[in-house]
């Protein structure tokens, strides 16, 4: 590879992390501190707590954690490998949540998460660049195989959360459809006694 190629390679690879890890930094910060016009935990979580994952102070601190940290840790090419699955991870289970809705973010769709999530898997896998704290570093954060294992590890942590998710929102669902029926029930009986 020469020397021209390598360093417009390292460029590009710096331009994505900026961008990608700048973005799910603020989007962890929002979460966390209610900046850039965000909730901050207490109503993230609160949100959270409705969309399924509980508990949702806890949810609200990990999703925030997960995009600030691995964002920022992105942007600065530093532990580039859990960095880049921590963004995959989360992203994928924020996904989750607009899978319903469809692929295209215009529909509300998942477009947007599974796009960072890319991203997220592709630096992993890459690495950082040379212009990164991982290259000031030695690579000692960055090793071939620390991708492998932090994609697995935190894949894994992301379908466990995907799973707990599923089973609170089908528990809500069942509990509603109970309400609903005990509603009828009663408004029947209390028409059947003239109430």
């Amino acid at each position: 590879m020469s020397h021209v190629h390598g360093t417009r390679t390292d460029l590009g690879l710096l331009a994505l992390r900026a961008g990608v890890g700048g973005t799910l930094f603020a989007h962890g910060a929002q979460k966390l501190f209610g900046w850039f016009g965000g909730y901050g935990l207490e109503a993230t979580g609160g949100a959270m707590e409705s969309m399924g994952f509980t508990p949702g102070r806890r949810s609200a601190l990990l999703a925030g954690l997960g995009e600030a940290g691995g964002g920022a840790a992105l942007a600065l090419g530093l532990g580039t490998p859990v960095a880049g699955a921590a963004a995959a991870a989360t992203m994928t289970t924020a996904g989750t949540v607009h899978g319903p809705a469809g692929f295209w973010v215009t529909s509300g769709g998942f477009e947007y998460n599974a796009v960072l999530a890319t991203v997220g898997s592709a630096l992993a896998v890459a690495g950082p660049g040379r212009y990164s704290v991982d290259h000031l570093l030695g690579h000692k954060l960055d090793r071939p195989w620390m991708a492998t294992v932090a994609l697995t590890a935190l894949g894994a942590a992301a379908a466990t959360v995907i799973t707990q998710r599923k089973k609170a929102v089908a528990a809500a669902a069942a509990a509603q459809q109970t309400s609903d029926a005990e509603q009828v029930a009663t408004g029947e009986q209390a028409e059947a006694t003239g109430a």
